[in-house]
C-alpha cells in the first residue's frame, strides 16, 4: 500500500500464533508426537553428533540429562539412568536398528564395539526412566535406542579422520600415545525401490593400564585398602597385582614342637604376583563393518537386510580386568516394515577369541611354574629356622619370598612368554586363563499398531457414566 497522506500514521501490528510441525520420535516402536510419547525421551539427532565434544558417538551420550556414565575400557562404556550404575549393567536394553545389543554370552551391551560406525548413525534416543513396558524388564534404568541412516535419504561418499594423542600426564608411559579414528560410509539408492549401503570404522589407541600398589584385604566379595607393600607385608594383594590372590595360613603346617615359639594366631602368606603391565597389552583397537540392503516392496512397505560385524582387542574392567584378544561380535538381520507393523529376524553371533581373565591367568601361571604345595614348603622350611634363630620377623619373610621365588620368570623372559602363551589359549576349565565363548542368539520379532483400524478405545465406568477416551498410546484424550 502507498501512503501519499503527509499526517501522522500510526500502525497496530496485531499477534498471530503458528503452531508449527510437532515432532516426531520413534522411542515407542512406531513414530508419534513427542506429546504423545508415554515415557520422556532425550534425543541426539544427526546435528548434535557432528558437533558434540566427544571423541566418539558413544561418549555423546554422557551429555544427555540424567545419564551416568562409567568407563570400563576404551571401547567399553556404560551408560545409565536412575539408580546405582557399574561395568555392563544389566539394568539397561540398548537396541541397535532395533536389535537388542547384549553379548548373549556375556549377557550386558557392549557400547560401540559392534554395531553402527559413527558416519552411519542418524539419531540416539534415550529413554531415562524405566522402559519395562515397551522393551522389557531390562530397562530398569533405561533403554539407549542407536538408529542408522537409511540409503533412501542420506546418499554418497563419506570419509571422517579423528587424531589425538593420549597419556598426556605420563604417569604410565614415558611419552603421550596417538589415537586413530578412520570411518567411511557409501551409500546409493539405485532406482527408488533399491538403495544399498557399506560402513567401515577402525581405532586404534593405546588404552589406560591399572597400576595401583595399595594393598586390599580381601573380606569375603568385599574388601578395603590397608597400610602394607611386598615388602612389608608376607599376605600382600596388591589391586592391581595379579597371583597374589593365592594364600595360605602357614601356621598349621609348623612343626608342633616349635608352635608355642610362634606367637600369631596365624601366618597368611600370598604368592608373588605379577603387576598389570607384565601381562596385559594396552593396545586397543576395533574393526567394524557394516552393510545392508534395502527394497521398496511398495510405497508403504520396506524390505532390508543388515549385517554388523565388529572384530577387536581391548580390555574391560569387572570384577576382573579382562583382556578381549581378537574377540568377534556380528549381528544379522531380515526385517519388513510399513507404518503400522514390522517384523524382524535377527542374531547375535559372539566368539571371545583368546580373551583371558587376568587374576585367574597369573594364578594359574605361578601353578604352572611352581605348584603352590612345592612353593609354600620351601618358603615354610626357610621362614622357621630364619624366624627361630632370631631374624626379626619381616626379614624372615622376605628371606623366605626370595627362597621360594627363586627361578621365577621374569616378564619378557623367553619361559615368561612361552608360558603366557600357552595359558591364553588354555581354557579355564584346563587350569588356564582363557575364558571360552562362543555363543548364538536368534530373536524373532514382530509387532502391529492397531491404532489405524481403531483410532481410539472407549472405557465406560459405572457411577455417574464417564467415559474416558484413549489414543492408541494409553494417553486420555476426552473425559465426559
Amino acid at each position: 500500500m502507498l501512503v501519499q497522506s503527509a499526517s501522522p500514521l500510526t500502525i497496530t501490528l496485531q499477534k498471530q500464533e503458528a503452531i508449527g510441525q510437532e515432532v516426531v520420535v520413534g522411542a515407542t516402536r512406531n513414530a508419534i508426537s513427542s506429546l504423545e510419547s508415554p515415557v520422556s525421551i532425550e534425543r541426539l539427532g544427526p546435528a548434535s553428533l557432528q558437533t558434540t565434544a566427544a571423541a566418539t558417538y558413544y561418549d555423546a551420550i554422557a551429555n544427555l540429562k540424567g545419564v551416568d556414565f562409567t568407563s570400563s575400557g576404551l571401547m567399553f562404556k556404560t551408560p545409565s539412568t536412575r539408580g546405582f550404575n557399574g561395568s555392563g549393567s544389566t539394568r539397561v536394553n540398548q537396541l541397535v536398528d532395533g536389535m537388542d545389543n547384549q553379548a548373549p554370552g556375556l549377557n550386558f551391551f557392549v557400547g560401540s564395539f559392534t554395531g553402527l560406525t559413527e558416519l552411519d548413525v542418524d539419531n540416539i534416543e534415550l529413554l531415562p526412566g524405566a522402559s519395562s513396558a515397551l522393551y522389557g524388564s531390562g530397562g530398569m534404568n533405561g533403554t539407549i535406542l542407536i538408529n542408522s541412516k537409511n540409503p533412501f535419504t542420506y546418499q554418497g561418499l563419506s570419509i571422517q579422520v579423528k587424531e589425538g594423542i593420549m597419556n598426556v600426564d605420563k604417569k604410565q608411559r614415558p611419552g603421550v600415545t596417538a589415537y586413530h579414528d578412520l570411518s567411511l560410509r557409501w551409500a546409493k539408492a539405485f532406482s527408488n525401490k533399491f538403495a544399498v549401503k557399506i560402513g567401515v570404522q577402525y581405532v586404534k589407541a593405546k588404552d589406560w593400564l591399572a597400576n595401583d600398589s595399595a594393598d586390599y584385604l580381601r573380606v569375603g566379595d568385599a574388601g578395603h585398602v590397608i597400610p602394607g607393600t611386598r615388602q612389608t607385608d608376607p599376605n600382600y594383594d596388591g589391586v592391581n597385582v595379579y597371583g597374589d590372590e593365592t594364600t595360605t595360613d602357614i601356621k598349621p603346617y609348623i612343626p608342633a614342637a616349635y608352635q608355642a615359639l610362634f606367637p600369631q594366631s596365624n601366618i597368611n602368606v600370598s604368592r608373588t604376583g605379577y603387576a598389570e603391565a607384565d601381562i596385559i597389552d594396552p593396545v586397543t583397537s576395533n574393526l567394524k563393518l557394516t552393510g545392508a540392503i534395502h527394497y521398496k516392496l511398495n510405497s508403504n512397505t520396506e524390505a532390508s537386510l543388515a549385517a554388523y560385524w565388529g572384530k577387536g582387542t581391548t580390555v574391560y574392567t569387572g570384577s576382573d580386568r579382562y583382556a578381549f584378544n581378537d574377540a568377534v561380535i556380528a549381528q544379522y538381520k531380515a526385517e519388513i516394515k510399513t507404518k503400522n507393523w514390522f517384523a524382524r529376524v535377527y542374531t547375535t553371533q559372539e566368539n571371545a577369541g583368546h580373551s583371558y581373565a587376568s587374576t585367574t591367568l597369573a594364578r594359574q601361571f605361578n601353578e604352572r611354574w611352581k605348584p603352590s604345595d612345592l612353593w609354600y614348603s620351601e618358603y615354610l622350611n626357610s621362614y622357621v629356622p630364619l624366624y627361630l634363630m632370631g631374624t626379626p620377623n619381616e626379614e624372615a619373610h622376605r628371606d623366605a619370598r626370595a627362597v621360594a621365588d627363586k627361578g621365577r620368570p621374569l616378564p619378557g623372559s623367553p619361559q615368561f612368554q612361552q608360558i603366557f602363551n600357552e595359558l591364553k589359549k588354555t581354557p579355564i576349565s584346563k587350569n588356564g586363563g582363557m575364558f571360552l565363548d562362543k555363543t548364538d542368539l536368534w530373536v524373532a520379532e514382530g509387532q502391529y499398531n492397531f491404532s489405524s483400524i481403531f483410532p481410539h478405545v472407549e472405557i465406560i465406568a459405572g457411577g455417574n457414566y464417564k467415559k474416558f477416551i484413549l489414543n492408541s498410546q494409553g494417553t486420555i484424550l476426552l473425559i465426559q
